[in-house]
């Protein structure tokens, strides 16, 4: 992920998203790696210097599947974080790319997202799976 600041980056991600720092690792100058893996995640993301040549902030659609979106937007707009208001498909079964304000009424899975954007203008779509299994 393409990022101006590797320290701005890391300390927004860990401090304030809250993903798990993996790997800092800088042997010379122009080479270092941050890995960075969300909570629950058994995907990660990294960023730093010497990595790719895309300019700061062309990261888009990278998803966050969290199990209750509503309360991860309280969790991260609490830290700082800005985070769109929640909005959901409709109508879900025949989707066709209209939505309406707020979590989907029956919570249904990939029905309800919202939106992050680091500090570097790349941007995360929060979206809500498996909400009912953990109310079971």
């Amino acid at each position: 992920m393409p990022v101006r600041d590797v320290d701005r980056a890391l300390a927004f991600y860990t401090e304030q998203v809250g993903f798990t720092l993996d790997v800092d690792y800088h042997p010379v100058d122009n080479f270092r790696v941050v890995q960075l893996t969300p909570p629950g995640s058994a995907c990660s993301v990294q960023f730093g210097v010497g990595l790719t040549e895309a300019g700061p902030g062309t990261a888009h659609g990278l998803y966050l599947v969290v199990r209750d979106l509503q309360r991860a937007r309280h969790e991260l707009t609490a830290r700082g974080v800005p985070v769109s208001e929640i909005r959901h498909k409709s109508p879900k079964q025949t989707w066709q790319g209209d939505f309406r304000p707020g979590i989907d009424p029956e919570h249904g899975d990939y029905a309800s997202s919202a939106e992050l954007t680091d500090p570097d203008g790349n941007t995360w779509t929060l979206q809500e799976r498996n909400y009912a299994a953990g109310r079971s």
